[in-house]
């Protein structure tokens, strides 16, 4: 297909045979516990979780799982490769330009292997219109960024009295990035609390968990599930605080 969408002929499960034949503790808790059990649980979307399990992956440097959760994504047509472009500019601004820019070549590496497979020839990527990059007018951008950080962080938007705030958080995260059509504000929210969370960044990790509850744009519920995917992918300790962060917010959430 050429619109970015694959027929789902792949899950994230590995072969069963890789499965079934698992011999060392960490394989062993793979097999019952993440795709047993973490993977299967009712609470989240398998989209979702890929979305968690991506920012994950990506933001941890590690090379095949990369290439593994990218190519799962893809093939088992969870994103499509137009929202897994999306997802990386998204992901660059809170987890940085380099850790996107290897995401990215992994996403055109699955995107050709996906199609080299099937005997097909790779689609090319999208072309992008330059009305999608908003509007020109600095002050009205840097106006809409100023509403946007309100509605997003539920909190007064920063002075901009640096290169940081004017810039960065104004004119391009919230005057630009979080409007774009490519992925839903959830969906952004979801990538958000990931990276953060990883970030070891205490007051946006703070910040982003409490206006997601609060915002109601993440039920408590699927907040957890977050959490549990983002621990089995980052590991428990930083799952932890993430959620101290989200126990936190829920029990500060305005009646």
């Amino acid at each position: 297909m050429n619109d970015g969408h694959l027929d789902r002929t792949a899950t994230e499960v590995p072969a069963t045979a890789e499965l079934s034949s698992a011999q060392t503790p960490f394989a062993r808790a793979s097999r019952d516990f993440l795709y047993g059990q973490v993977w299967s649980r009712p609470g989240l979307s398998r989209r979702d979780r890929r979305f968690v399990t991506l920012t994950c992956v990506a933001a941890a440097d590690s090379p095949e799982p990369i290439e593994e959760q990218v190519h799962a994504a893809l093939a088992g047509g969870d994103i499509s490769l137009e929202e897994m472009l999306e997802l990386v500019l998204h992901f660059a601004v809170y987890c940085g330009w380099p850790k996107a820019s290897h995401l990215e070549g992994a996403i055109a590496r699955q995107w050709d292997r996906i199609h080299r497979e099937r005997g097909e020839q790779t689609p090319p990527w999208p072309e992008l219109a330059n009305h999608t990059l908003g509007p020109g007018d600095m002050e009205k951008r840097l106006e809409r960024g100023v509403e946007e950080f309100i509605d997003i962080n539920l909190t007064p938007a920063p002075s901009a009295n640096s290169p940081y705030r004017h810039a960065g958080i104004l004119s391009f995260v919230f005057g630009h990035v979080w409007q774009r059509p490519g992925l839903t504000r959830r969906e952004r929210r979801i990538i958000t609390v990931a990276s953060v969370a990883l970030d070891d960044s205490p007051v946006p990790l703070r910040t982003h968990v409490s206006a997601a509850l609060h915002s109601g744009d993440i039920t408590k519920a699927e907040m957890d599930e977050i959490v549990l995917q983002f621990a089995a992918y980052y590991g428990f300790a930083k799952g932890d605080a993430l959620a101290d962060a989200v126990e936190a917010a829920w029990a500060a959430k305005p009646a």
